[in-house]
């Protein structure tokens, strides 16, 4: 579908010595993402909701990668605190962090909010990975060079017209695709953000879309919608849709590809299968982007204290 592999899991380099954290590593894409980075000798690091279904994919990994340096670690994106404690006991180990792959997600839920009255998908797929990411930011750059990847979606276009609606945050009255794009134009904001913070650093961060992959998260989806939309997603999976492996390829790149820091892409987007890619104006304003990072610490430091 994509025609010759720019990348592929050999153009991974050897990673030993390295230590990698990637959300959502227990299923799909982040699950591959978190065996290859194993299988070219990373300490790997599984977040998941689930410690059982955690401790299933590290035992699978370490099975087929022969390596025992693979380990879960429990955290709930979408309950900050959860995800801010979970962050402060792995700073607390005194380990590096060379790669933080943020992939975890829930896609087109139906309306509902998280404990701080914060719009689901919103909170789970952008606000716990800022959390997650700002905590352990100090560990990152104390083991540079290091990434970050976050994990967006094509799906950003869905988004309102502003990218975020400050003044609707929740958009209850919208439907559940354009408020999983509005998560997903966040990490893209959110990217941008950040390089401008790290300019100049050792640090290089960056957002991909993994491209159009089946899933857990796209099963998700389908059992909220109805048979006619079933129907036409079903034929279009088994026509188009890419396998995990090939899903999981362009965050691979960005991980771990020596290109990244020979080109210096900093806050870039990339998608199937690692080719930079080009955005929406609206995905791409710096003012928005900066705008939502004080937002963004505003209500954490209002819900949270930090």
């Amino acid at each position: 579908m994509f025609g010759r592999k720019k990348f592929s899991f050999n153009d991974i380099p050897d990673l030993t010595g390295k230590v990698g954290i990637v959300t959502g590593g227990n299923s799909g894409i982040g699950y591959v993402t978190a065996r290859e980075l194993a299988r070219k000798n990373a300490h790997v690091i599984v977040c998941c909701r689930s410690i059982e279904r955690g401790q299933a994919a590290v035992d699978k990994i370490k099975a087929e990668t022969k390596n025992d340096n693979v380990e879960v670690l429990q955290l709930d994106l979408s309950d900050w605190k959860s995800t801010k404690d979970a962050a402060d006991n792995f700073v607390a180990r005194k380990l590096p962090l060379h790669i933080l792959v943020n992939n975890a997600g829930i896609m087109a839920t139906p309306y509902e909010l998280n404990e701080h009255g914060i719009e689901k998908q919103f909170a789970t797929n952008y606000l716990g990975h800022f959390v997650l990411t700002k905590t352990l930011l100090p560990v990152i750059e104390a083991s540079t060079p290091s990434r970050i990847v976050n994990v967006s979606s094509l799906s950003y276009k869905s988004a309102p017209k502003t990218g975020i609606n400050f003044d609707d945050i929740n958009l209850e009255k919208e439907n559940a695709v354009t408020r999983y794009g509005q998560s997903k134009i966040a990490n893209i904001l959110f990217t941008l953000e950040l390089a401008k913070r790290l300019e100049g650093k050792q640090v290089w961060t960056n957002a991909v879309h993994p491209g159009f992959v089946n899933t857990n998260i796209s099963q998700e989806f389908l059992s909220n919608q109805g048979f006619l939309t079933k129907s036409i997603i079903y034929v279009a999976k088994a026509l188009f849709a890419m396998n995990e492996d090939d899903g999981a390829l362009t965050s691979l790149y960005a991980a771990t590809s020596p290109e990244i820091e020979k080109e210096d892409y900093r806050g870039k987007y990339f998608e199937p299968i690692a080719k930079l890619g080009t955005l929406k104006p609206f995905a791409t304003n710096q003012e928005t982007a900066s705008r939502l990072w004080k937002w963004t610490e505003d209500l954490l430091n209002e819900k949270l204290g930090i």
